[in-house]
């Protein structure tokens, strides 16, 4: 398969955006993609809206409502599975980019020496409000999904995440600068 090049836009600051561009840019893709970075969504947006670049990497909130307004056409979401913000649209990986996935997600920490107890009742606490009406409307309205799992979990997650990327900027050779 052969890529024509694109610009796109690596917003500054924004590690998501980043990671996904390097994802959707590996080897077999190299050079599919130019890059040119921006201080934040709101000038990448409108960039693209000005034609000075062809697409880019953001969140649903950031581009939902320009979505709605049919100023931009949404392409394909980068998580695994698709997004109820977008259910219509593919993944990045159903679209044409097998194993493709790049997700944004954050973690609930405490200090290392923290009492158990404290731990236990603060996962309660999350649990719990992950499963509220507020929680559910800001996934429903950011694209996001909520998760209260045991800090065990998040912590395989974590360290299955590290391995992946770390593999990634490794293949891409990415250099620290």
């Amino acid at each position: 398969m052969s890529y024509q090049l694109m610009s796109y836009q690596l917003i500054e600051f924004s590690v998501e955006a980043g990671v996904a561009t390097i994802a959707f840019n590996r080897p077999e893709r190299r050079n599919a993609m130019s890059d040119d970075v921006r201080a934040g969504a709101a000038p990448a947006i409108s960039d693209l809206l000005g034609g000075q670049i062809d697409v880019m990497f953001t969140t649903v909130a950031s581009a939902a409502s320009l979505v709605a307004a049919g100023q931009l056409r949404a392409l394909a979401v980068t998580s695994a599975e698709r997004s109820a913000a977008f259910p219509q649209l593919p993944t990045v990986a159903e679209a044409g980019v097998p194993g493709y996935a790049a997700e944004s997600w954050y973690g609930l920490y405490a200090p290392a020496k923290t009492p158990a107890p404290v731990i236990a009742r603060l996962n309660q606490a999350v649990a719990k409000a992950v499963q509220s009406g507020a929680f559910k409307q800001l996934e429903a309205n950011e694209g996001l999904i909520m998760v209260g799992s045991a800090p065990e979990q998040l912590d395989r997650y974590v360290g299955l995440e590290e391995d992946r990327w770390r593999k990634l900027v490794k293949d891409a050779n990415i250099e620290v600068q």
